[in-house]
């Protein structure tokens, strides 16, 4: 059966299909720094974009935290109840400290900020299927499968025959792309050495395969261990959106309910990980 859901409505077209919640930054006195993710680039990320004009707050759409009811399509109520233990969120996260304090702060302070920003991945799914594109400026999630010490050249290489090739191969519903940063030069847990225009020009590889399709694709900001991944995130906005690649037009393609049910399995996935990896 369809998995009935509050975190996606229809929006007035007027709205950008970018999702953010202020929600989505975690800080409590400074637990946040005790672990190299920046856990409130997303807040800075919307901030630059705001300085250049492109977006304002009510033109954004806002994310809704997932409940318990949306987390169990993928988890079990064992699992869930598991994250009441604070030592069990702690060891998750990697943040030692939080294990020594009370689970109800845990939950507001560390959980629900991870559940916002899901609830913002199934939001931005639904914005993808109607607009054609969408951006989720949070999520968490890092995989990195590539020699150490990659560099632009030939990673961009791989990224456009591997992508041209499967778009090539197969036309998918909607394509879920996870805009890490983790692969940027210096960053400590993901080896790699790609430059900040060599993200950039990641971004628009990948955008303009799925656009140039007619495929709807939703973009979800991920990993990235460097405080400088802020900037690059809407530097790499900005440069979609002035090639044309984002608009507010609404697209004419769409999936059915059966392809918007398996996103918010996948979406809800990534509560699993509470991704601060």
């Amino acid at each position: 059966m369809p998995h009935r859901t509050e975190l996606y409505e229809d929006l007035p077209s007027g709205c950008w299909p970018i999702v953010y919640s202020p929600d989505y930054n975690i800080t409590f006195m400074g637990l946040e720094k005790l672990h190299p993710f920046d856990a409130g680039k997303w807040g800075k990320v919307i901030n630059f974009l705001k300085e250049e004009k492109l977006i304002a707050d009510d033109l954004i759409v806002q994310a809704r935290e997932a409940t318990d009811e949306d987390l169990l399509v993928v988890h079990t109520r064992r699992y869930l109840n598991k994250l009441k233990w604070s030592f069990v969120v702690a060891t998750i996260t990697e943040i030692p400290p939080v294990a020594f304090l009370p689970n109800f702060v845990v939950q507001r302070k560390v959980l629900k900020p991870l559940r916002t920003q899901t609830g913002g991945t199934i939001m931005a799914g639904k914005l993808a299927v109607d607009r054609g594109w969408a951006i989720n400026v949070g999520a968490i999630k890092r995989r990195v499968e590539l020699e150490w010490g990659t560099e632009d050249a030939e990673y961009l290489q791989k990224v456009h025959t591997h992508v041209e090739g499967a778009l090539n191969e197969f036309k998918p519903d909607i394509v879920v792309y996870n805009a890490g940063t983790d692969i940027l030069d210096g960053d400590p847990l993901g080896g790699l050495a790609i430059s900040p225009q060599g993200i950039v020009k990641r971004d628009e590889v990948v955008f303009r395969a799925a656009r140039s399709r007619r495929i709807p694709i939703l973009m979800v900001t991920s990993g990235g261990y460097q405080k400088r991944t802020a900037r690059i995130i809407a530097d790499s906005i900005l440069n979609l959106h002035s090639l044309g690649l984002l608009d507010k037009e609404r697209a004419a393609c769409g999936v059915g309910s059966s392809s918007m049910d398996q996103m918010i399995r996948d979406s809800a996935k990534d509560f699993s990980n509470l991704a601060l990896q």
